[in-house]
């Protein structure tokens, strides 16, 4: 798949989402309105947080697709982090005051009664459906151009059907059983949810700022296959650093010092075509150095 294709399905993606998400805040608020439900409340709140997330991912999929220029010569990847980061702060703030207003109305003297159930059952059920909707769809944008923004947006998403779903089982208690206490407890549970999704993002965000390593898998899978790599003598200084949903790899390889300049640059470029078709999200430097011969023969002689 093209290039510019990839990105017109990413951004088709990233558009659903928006107006998804957005659609499910006006809907959600409504329905609070209408029925006073705090996991409904919870349930808009990630909403709103979903639209900001999405709102990030489509800026950082135009953004990051920027080329390398004089100012940012790794690209602009990391703006991805940043905007996770400003996301994560917003929703642990928001899984605060939903939990200040469950533990609130849980101590109240007076259990608290809900209205216009129906109603708010209506729009999570909408609200449920356009979820899997979108989720599918991101699934398929996902699959075929590889997108880790997609992807990372989706099982975001994927989470969201939990909160939609308590919300639906408190307002049906509370309709069936004038349980409304219920509500309270799923919005506890939301809250925590939220609030544990937050500190991942946030941690992955915070430590791809401070140039952390990739996942040891990658690192691993890019180390054997430079060492099995055919005109490959070995390689030294093999480091990795996250940017948004890049990985930047420095590798430096060892070869032939007898063999043409032509057929040193074609080993390293067929191992760079293999670490980039193995590992889409990375962009790899390699350098070719000479081979230790005298430290080759010793380990020939063992």
């Amino acid at each position: 798949m093209s290039t510019s294709a990839s990105m017109k399905l990413n951004l088709s993606a990233g558009l659903a989402s928006v107006a998804i998400a957005g659609v499910m805040v006006g809907l959600k608020l409504w329905a609070y309105g209408t029925t006073g439900s705090l996991s409904v409340a919870a349930s808009l709140a990630d909403s709103a947080m979903d639209l900001m997330v999405s709102l990030g991912a489509m800026a950082a999929l135009i953004y990051a697709a920027k080329p390398a220029d004089e100012d940012h010569a790794f690209g602009h990847s990391s703006a991805e982090d940043l905007a996770a980061l400003g996301q994560a702060f917003f929703v642990l703030i928001s899984a605060g005051v939903i939990t200040w207003a469950a533990v609130t109305r849980l101590l109240g003297p007076t259990e608290a009664h809900l209205v216009g159930e129906g109603e708010g059952m209506l729009v999570m059920g909408v609200s449920v459906a356009l979820t899997v909707v979108l989720v599918w769809w991101q699934g398929r944008v996902a699959k075929r151009t590889g997108s880790r923004v997609v992807a990372a947006d989706r099982l975001h998403y994927m989470g969201d059907l939990l909160p939609n779903m308590g919300a639906i089982i408190s307002l049906w208690a509370s309709k069936s059983f004038g349980l409304g206490s219920i509500d309270s407890v799923v919005a506890l549970t939301a809250a925590a949810i939220m609030a544990v999704g937050a500190l991942r993002i946030g941690k992955g965000a915070f430590d791809a700022l401070m140039d952390r390593t990739a996942d040891p898998a990658i690192v691993t899978g890019i180390a054997d296959m430079a060492a099995a790599w055919p005109g490959v003598r070995g390689f030294h200084d093999l480091k990795t650093r996250m940017a948004g949903s890049k990985v930047f790899v420095n590798l430096h390889i060892e070869l032939d010092g007898e063999q043409s300049l032509r057929d040193a640059h074609a080993i390293g470029a067929a191992l760079r075509r293999a670490i980039l078709q193995a590992y889409p999200q990375t962009d790899v430097i390699i350098h070719k150095d000479v081979a230790d011969v005298t430290a080759a023969s010793k380990r020939q002689s063992h």
